[in-house]
């Protein structure tokens, strides 16, 4: 009889985390490494939003709250529903974890059952198949491509649902490829799922205020009112307010399923933490203006690393249009050897290859399902992009 549990022997190791920490063990160690492998805004959380947390300390709000938050921040969740996705949501029909994995966690775990599917669009964050096969269902892979601007199709939707499928979770805009649906895409997945009324949608919005270009943001069930019924909408104030630390996620969705989330949530870690929802209740109501520069900083640093991408022997790159990743193809160099003398069989290899000869820790693109590409974050300072491309740029140069 084995020690660990066979459920957690599905379950693959987070390779964002795992890469992270490898690359800060590096540094520890004396070693000059840049780490782009991250996601997490190098912003410091607004200091209105630090402020209205010490206040919380000071009035001595450090005591378990409700289970699903309190109620000031669910007043406050479903009031930026109401303003910026026009869902038409009260307090009760929101819910807040201790961060936007947490509520994914709870959404799937309270309503996966052993041969249930769930369809996931490649590339994926790299944690929502684990959660589907931790939960004993099946992750039902629909493949997306550079070719489709890594973006689900109607079609490879439609192919990919079947009696089996509980859920489709969609990802706008996407870690890694910074792809953004626009509303006429969305209506498109929309028309296929109003065919399927057994399948329901976990919408991530994580990166909802990082869309460039003036482009605007749109969820699923704004589009498609219709799928309110079977959709959770999930987001957090991680990305959005630089409160990666703070863990705070919030979704609405479905009045049984919230129950649900509930009653798992109370047997695992109870409330989020106190003093972070305060935060968060001024980082909802509080002054919005800050996200405009920097999503100005983060479209100029975007557009930086592309076209320094794009001058590197070997590597294409769509540009992104939204969140804070590129995801460039790196096929050309593959079966090609480093010129440290690693053979480069696989992404993987060559990501290893770039952090052991030039100091550049990225995560290889089949850790999120899609080989033959990897994932730059440009949650970072110009200053360090330009050092990191310059090295990305000799890595290629070096390649033979």
């Amino acid at each position: 009889m084995g020690l660990i549990s066979d459920a957690l022997s599905r379950v693959q190791p987070s390779a964002t985390v795992g890469i992270t920490q490898l690359a800060r063990q590096m540094a520890q160690a004396g070693k000059d490494v840049i780490a782009l492998s991250a996601g997490e805004p190098d912003f410091d959380t607004p200091e209105h939003v630090r402020k209205a947390a010490i206040a919380a300390i000071e009035r001595g709000e450090t005591r378990y709250t409700n289970v699903e938050g309190i109620a000031e921040l669910k007043d406050a969740v479903a009031a930026k529903f109401r303003r910026d996705n026009g869902l038409d949501v009260s307090a009760e029909d929101c819910f807040v974890s201790a961060g936007g994995k947490q509520i994914i966690f709870n959404a799937l775990m309270a309503t996966l059952n052993p041969g249930d599917e769930v369809v996931v669009p490649v590339p994926y964050w790299v944690s929502y198949p684990e959660i589907v096969r931790l939960a004993g269902a099946e992750p039902v892979f629909a493949q997306a491509s550079q070719e489709t601007g890594f973006k689900l199709t109607p079609q490879a939707l439609d192919a990919a649902i079947s009696p089996r499928t509980k859920w489709l979770i969609l990802n706008t805009p996407s870690n890694p490829s910074g792809a953004a649906y626009t509303r006429d895409e969305l209506a498109g997945l929309a028309a296929v799922l109003m065919r399927h009324p057994h399948v329901y949608v976990l919408t991530d919005d994580i990166y909802e205020v990082l869309v460039y270009d003036a482009r605007s943001f749109a969820t699923i069930a704004e589009v498609e009112p219709k799928l309110m019924a079977r959709t959770v909408t999930m987001n957090g104030v991680s990305k959005s307010h630089a409160m990666t630390g703070w863990r705070i996620g919030y979704c609405t969705g479905p009045k049984d399923i919230l129950k649900a989330m509930l009653k798992l949530q109370s047997q695992s870690t109870t409330n989020p933490p106190s003093i972070s929802q305060w935060a968060a209740v001024e980082a909802l109501n509080g002054p919005q203006g800050f996200l405009l520069e920097w999503r100005e900083t983060f479209q100029a640093r975007r557009d930086m690393v592309v076209a320094r991408l794009r001058e590197c022997v070997g590597l294409e790159c769509l540009v992104p249009e939204g969140a804070f990743y590129a995801f460039p193809s790196c096929a050309a160099l593959l079966g090609k050897t480093s010129a440290g003398g690693r053979l480069l069989a696989s992404d993987e290899d060559l990501v290893m290859a770039l952090l052991e000869e030039n100091g550049v820790a990225l995560v290889h693109g089949s850790a999120f399902g899609l080989g033959g590409h990897f994932r730059v974050s440009y949650a970072a300072s110009e200053r360090t992009l330009e050092q990191a491309m310059d090295r990305i740029e000799a890595f290629c140069a070096g390649v033979r």
